[in-house]
């Protein structure tokens, strides 16, 4: 995989082609047309990973790609800024190389580095290091921590020694509405916020006449969408497997305000399952599924899609909001349900610049 050369003059050519590209693999299904949501051209991420470089007395940030000279081997490639990555982070890059260089204790077998920030300059960073970390390492964090202004977390194998939190809190106005959420270290959350939060506006916007029904959501997450488009249903049941995901998301709900939706810790394919009548047991009693009307289902699945099996299930439900990591899954779920369901809008999210991804947004609603 190539490091990203950021050209911030090419970027409008750049959306162009996947925009081009987008619209003619599924100009087979009739969509509607494509609604481009452009990304910042630089400083987009908020969340990135570094290996650690150790060269004598030298340090510094490394990421790898394939060497032209040897395709089955990998090139060090020197990272002193990185442009895609937020302005907080290239902020704090050099300061904490600079910061540990002549300190042995944070120093030594320090391995990769983690950065987790916000929009408005939270940060959390994660240090992973080869070797146990005792006293002395926490005593010296402490105060690298207190230098940064920063949070800070250290990772060893089967340690995980937290200084202050682990997580931040991210702000997002979405069509004039103040969304905050709890974003916790090691855990999924959406890296480009600014494209977030034009995800969210689809998305409430595609969903804004749902009042009269409820919203199940599969593969919540922290509660991104969920927070977003309790608002337009009368209630919401959310559902995701992650243990950490499902606390986040609850806490964000509070957080919000949000007093008319619910986590459930539980697969997609379990609540199809329970929804079937297949499924019995405390978790299904507590949902108490006979007392909703799920007029819309969201799904945001990983980029293998959905299974035929889940997949035929979207059947049931009026309207569908599908988010789609990977155009090529999406095509083959959206080919499965084009006998029963129609395209009404159609989105492009450009999450990552700079690199083929494409980020897709589809509501379909029954024929």
């Amino acid at each position: 995989m190539a490091v990203p050369v950021v050209d911030p003059e090419r970027y409008p050519a750049q959306l162009e082609a996947k925009r081009t590209r987008i619209s003619q693999r599924f100009a087979a299904l009739s969509p509607p047309p494509l609604e481009v949501f452009a990304s910042p051209a630089s400083h987009y991420r908020m969340r990135c990973e570094f290996r650690v470089w150790h060269e004598g007395d030298d340090l510094f940030y490394a990421m790898f790609e394939v060497d032209p000279q040897d395709p089955k081997g990998k090139r060090v490639v020197r990272l002193d800024q990185y442009p895609v990555a937020g302005e907080t982070i290239n902020v704090l890059m050099p300061r904490l190389l600079e910061a540990i260089r002549d300190r042995p204790v944070l120093r030594r077998k320090l391995f990769q580095a983690e950065f987790l920030t916000t929009l408005s300059g939270e940060a959390l960073v994660t240090l992973i290091y080869h070797r146990p970390l005792d006293a002395t390492w926490e005593a010296e964090a402490l105060w690298l921590q207190a230098h940064l202004g920063v949070s800070l977390i250290g990772r060893a194998r089967k340690q995980r020694r937290v200084l202050d939190r682990d997580h931040v809190w991210e702000c997002l106005i979405v069509d004039g509405t103040t969304l905050v959420y709890q974003q916790v270290e090691n855990s999924f959350t959406q890296p480009n916020a600014e494209i977030n939060r034009a995800m969210l506006g689809w998305a409430r916007s595609a969903t804004r006449d749902g009042r009269s029904g409820d919203l199940v959501e599969l593969y919540c997450g922290n509660g991104n969408f969920t927070v977003a488009l309790a608002g337009n249903f009368r209630r919401v049941l959310a559902t995701e497997i992650s243990r950490t995901s499902v606390a986040s998301a609850r806490v964000n709900l509070a957080a919000n305000g949000i007093d008319n939706a619910v986590v459930a810790r539980m697969s997609a394919e379990e609540f199809a399952e329970a929804l079937a009548g297949e499924r019995q047991g405390r978790r299904v009693t507590e949902m108490a599924l006979d007392g909703y009307d799920f007029t819309t289902v969201l799904v945001d699945p990983p980029r293998a899609g959905l299974d035929a099996a889940s997949c035929e299930r979207l059947r049931d439900y009026p309207r569908v909001v599908y988010v789609s990591c990977n155009p090529e899954t999406l095509f083959d779920n959206l080919q499965q349900l084009h006998d029963t369901h129609r395209i009404a809008r159609f989105a492009l999210f450009d999450q990552f610049p700079w690199t083929d991804h494409c980020e897709c947004g589809v509501l379909l609603e029954r024929r």
